[in-house]
């Protein structure tokens, strides 16, 4: 890949300050973890994510979406290309009983917004710590309500760098996933049919589950958050406390004394500690109960040489 022509075009359609040139993303992920990115692209329009889509296939260069890196770690090794991220893609507007957010907006603003204007069915996401994009991404939920619940539309990217606008119903929305990533759609804004409330209820709803997140979840470090799906029957925390895994620690990572289905950056960890103490936990919990524990974070990119 010839990164100086790559980086020449990707100027022509956005600016100077939105290319950077081999950036590390541990700066954009909550682990704090990760390489650095030949090119990371941080556009401001749909057209100059449409433009970005069409270079990657032009020029036939591999192409990373980011997200905000909330659900995500990053291996040491980097990504190569071009990396996307759309956090300046983040207004959020209303429109009647509707909450329309761009995809870098973060979930938890949108949920505020609808406070704001007196409107329920986004409660659940007040402590959600992801972008729009990704939320939609994963189907993301907490406290019994889930995207799926409450969102009207999309308007995505394809693989060709299209624009289409698509119904909930046709991004296959299921327990923590969607078909997004199988047909490598690029969120770009949600819609959201929410129905009137009363702003002292909704704010009541939601001062109780951020009195819930901050006490039971271990913000005071750099984390992916819940680290692996529930299992059937089961709750993952539970069962990788019950095999006493709580506070282990491998280099940097550590399993969370505060909330065990939570692996912190304690200390300065590698993506490879991280992901080696991912294992250690899945392999400990299916000798011990017999339960297969699934990643709902995503590990990306490349080992480091």
């Amino acid at each position: 890949m010839n990164n100086h022509h790559v980086y020449e075009k990707l100027n022509n359609i956005t600016s100077e300050q939105n290319v950077m040139v081999n950036e590390p993303l541990k700066n954009h992920t909550y682990t704090r973890l990760g390489g650095r990115a030949d090119l990371l692209v941080t556009p401001e329009t749909y057209e100059q994510v449409m433009g970005i889509v069409k270079i990657a296939n032009e020029e036939g260069v591999p192409f990373t979406l980011l997200g905000n890196g909330s659900n995500l770690i990053v291996k040491d090794g980097g990504i190569r290309g071009i990396v996307m991220n759309l956090n300046k893609l983040n207004e959020i507007k209303t429109d009647g009983t509707k909450v329309i957010a761009q995809s870098g907006a973060r979930i938890i603003d949108t949920s505020r917004e609808a406070l704001k204007q007196n409107l329920t069915g986004l409660e659940f996401a007040c402590g959600i710590p992801g972008s729009v994009g990704g939320a939609l991404y994963m189907n993301a939920g907490a406290y019994g309500g889930e995207i799926k619940d409450c969102l009207e539309s999309a308007i995505v990217i394809d693989r060709n760098g299209d624009l289409l606008t698509l119904n909930a119903d046709e991004l296959d929305l299921e327990y923590r996933r969607s078909n997004i990533p199988d047909k490598g759609y690029i969120v770009l804004e949600g819609t959201f049919a929410l129905k009137e409330g009363n702003y002292e209820e909704i704010k009541a709803v939601m001062d109780d589950l951020t009195f819930k997140r901050e006490s039971k979840q271990p913000l005071e470090y750099p984390s992916c958050g819940s680290v692996f799906k529930r299992p059937p029957g089961y709750f993952a925390g539970k069962l990788i406390q019950d095999s006493g895994l709580q506070g282990t620690q491998i280099g940097g990572a550590q399993v969370s004394l505060k909330h065990a289905g939570f692996i912190v950056n304690k200390d300065n960890a590698t993506a490879e500690e991280y992901i080696r103490l991912i294992r250690h936990v899945q392999t400990t919990v299916k000798d011990k109960f017999g339960v297969s524990l699934e990643r709902e974070v995503r590990i990306i990119g490349e080992d480091l040489e």
